[in-house]
């Protein structure tokens, strides 16, 4: 018998033999160049990408209003314009207001601390914590100046490193920003010829199957953003009503503040957190508990039920799979990610029940061959036998 090294050893050869066709070399060392000299502007190619694909209808519409004498430069120039105007003036509305609001419960802090800031009366009230936490309130907060104090006790390296932070964080979102503009007018220019450029590359890889799993990651994309439009109109008009029952103060700015931020799955919780903190701060008649409670049951709703109703038709996964899909590619690609993580989890399913698919009609196909087969044998075997 023949030793396993024994049995390895014609390998090498073999192996060694394995020639790729310079061709083949050159592509692969180009691609993986261009790879690595574009990988900082991944986002903002992903963000152009699912905003041309996503508003392509759109922008087809559009384009046929306008008048024949003006070209698809200048076509492309308006509608992106419009699209940058109408995707970042709310957010930027949003944030605005935020700052805003939090400027404002600053001054109200600073100018109830010169004069100690009391306990709010439905703190001590609460369930298991509320009577310490009250005590613990009293004691470092009541007496007037103490949140200076303890302010000034801050260590100010800390506070200049999260501003640092900070800044290079806002830098390089309005640097994915210019160039996710810059990428989508540029698509939406030449979004025609790039569509069928890849539509051609991928039918001679992989056969007819191409065009199909296009249309799959089309449909996705687009029932990925609009369940993130439709969650977050769902979110402000509800948590609008919701704040106006409970009595709260600016209830529109905050339902706004709400629903635009839940265009991102958990973030409007930091606008209910925000609206209650001011609420307890402040010592209003509205009650932050209940606001809390409210705002909460309508994010959840928007994210458990809303969200999955709307994108179930295109992505087809259950909520499990859309939730993890948005946040891991949230994490993975920031604000693009929301649309990318579902995206990629639609097309791997595909791929699986086509495989699966794939097997079984193999499988059957296997069956259908063999019964002839084992047919003709037995009738052989039959005519051999004799009386």
């Amino acid at each position: 018998m023949h030793s396993a090294k024994d049995r390895a050893t014609p390998l090498l050869p073999q192996l060694m033999a394995i020639k790729l066709p310079p061709g083949w070399f050159y592509a692969g060392l180009i691609v993986v160049l261009s790879a690595w000299i574009l990988h900082s502007f991944l986002q903002a190619m992903l963000a152009a990408c699912v905003t041309a694909i996503a508003s392509w209808p759109l922008y087809t519409r559009f384009a046929c209003r306008l008048p024949r004498r003006i070209g698809r430069t200048a076509k492309s120039l308006i509608f992106t314009l419009v699209m940058t105007v109408f995707v970042l003036a709310p957010l930027m509305y949003a944030f605005g207001a935020l700052l805003t609001e939090a400027h404002a419960l600053l001054l109200e802090i600073a100018a109830a601390d010169q004069k100690g800031i009391m306990a709010p009366e439905w703190l001590e009230s609460a369930p298991l914590i509320g009577p310490s936490l009250a005590a613990r309130w009293q004691r470092d907060l009541a007496s007037p100046g103490a949140l200076l104090t303890w302010a000034q006790r801050t260590d100010a390296s800390a506070l200049l490193t999260w501003a640092q932070s900070l800044g290079q964080f806002t830098m390089r979102h309005v640097f994915i920003i210019g160039f996710t503009i810059l990428l989508l007018y540029f698509l939406y220019q030449h979004g025609e010829s790039l569509s069928e450029g890849f539509r051609r590359v991928l039918r001679g890889r992989i056969g007819e199957r191409a065009d199909a799993y296009i249309d799959l990651a089309t449909r996705a994309v687009r029932a990925s953003v609009n369940s993130m439009l439709v969650v977050a109109l769902f979110d402000g008009f509800a948590s609008g009503v919701a704040y106006a029952a409970a009595g709260v103060p600016h209830a529109a700015v905050w339902a706004a503040i709400t629903g635009l931020l839940a265009l991102v799955p958990f973030l409007g919780y930091v606008a209910v957190g925000a609206l209650t903190l001011q609420l307890a701060m402040t010592m209003t008649t509205t009650p932050p508990v209940l606001t809390f409670a409210l705002g909460s049951v309508v994010l959840f709703c928007g994210d458990k039920v809303v969200r999955p109703l709307v994108a179930r038709e295109g992505v087809r996964l259950r909520f499990v799979w859309i939730l993890m899909g948005c946040l891991g590619g949230f994490e993975a690609l920031g604000l693009v990610g929301l649309v990318i993580g579902p995206v990629v989890l639609t097309l791997a399913r595909e791929l699986w029940e086509q495989r699966v698919r794939d097997l079984a009609t193999a499988k059957c196909a296997d069956s259908r061959q063999r019964i002839p087969t084992q047919r003709r044998r037995f009738a052989d075997d039959s005519a051999g036998v004799g009386p």
